[in-house]
């Protein structure tokens, strides 16, 4: 049976296909408060300009491909059972080949009522005023808000109580609840944390590789893989 490899990724995994982070100083929120795009109370007030602002993620999406961290993580599906819990919105896992993922923080192409959150379509162009969910509310990005609840989380925990080897990558580890993940893993087991910059962790258990996605994790895979069958 195959160990659980489980992959906490962030921002920094989609940087390096040209999707910038929202905390650089030319980030997705450039000319925009948070609030006013990422909110329900920002939705309420100019669902206009919220929309817009997802189109125009949806389309820039449409620009980009997967990197080779993306395509790294595919390949260790040959050797663990590997599970992908991302904040990223984005599909470049999926496209880079990754089989199980968990979208903690929504799907940019898909889009939900605004009222049934259950009620969840794929969504590959523009939503506009007046586009319907099939309960007859306005369509919204199928996103999480800042404010709203992360109905995975719960899910995504269990996961990494399981995990046999935790992997973090690409994520400044301050966002709650996503960044209180890594104190679900169990006791003993390997955390391996690969990001340029410098995570706020506060635990002495993890394995730092200050380095971009596909940099560390060229470093690490041979780690993850030596005696290991082929």
């Amino acid at each position: 049976m195959k160990k659980k490899l489980i992959v906490l990724t962030g921002a920094g995994i989609s940087a390096e296909s040209g999707i910038a982070t929202f905390r650089d100083a030319d980030g997705l929120w450039e000319g925009h408060d948070i609030m006013e795009v990422a909110s329900p109370q920002g939705f309420k007030t100019n669902p206009a300009l919220v929309l817009d602002f997802y189109n125009k993620r949806r389309a820039q999406l449409a620009e980009v491909e997967p990197n080779r961290a993306h395509e790294i993580l595919a390949e260790l599906e040959d050797h663990y059972d590997v599970t992908i819990i991302t904040q990223n919105v984005d599909d470049l896992h999926e496209r880079g080949g990754s089989s199980n993922i968990i979208h903690l923080h929504g799907e940019l192409k898909k889009a939900k009522s605004s009222v049934v959150d259950s009620h969840v379509q794929e969504c590959s162009g523009s939503i506009q005023i007046g586009d319907l969910a099939a309960d007859g509310s306005q369509l919204r990005p199928h996103i999480v808000w800042f404010g709203e609840a992360v109905p995975l989380i719960e899910q995504a925990h269990e996961l990494v109580t399981q995990a046999d080897i935790l992997l973090i990558i690409g994520t400044s580890m301050v966002v709650y609840p996503a960044a209180g993940l890594i104190h679900a893993a169990k006791p003993g087991k390997p955390i391996y944390v690969i990001d340029p910059g410098n995570p706020e962790l506060v635990t002495d258990r993890v394995q730092f590789i200050q380095k971009t996605a596909t940099e560390g994790l060229a470093e690490l895979v041979p780690v993850l893989t030596v005696n290991l069958p082929t």
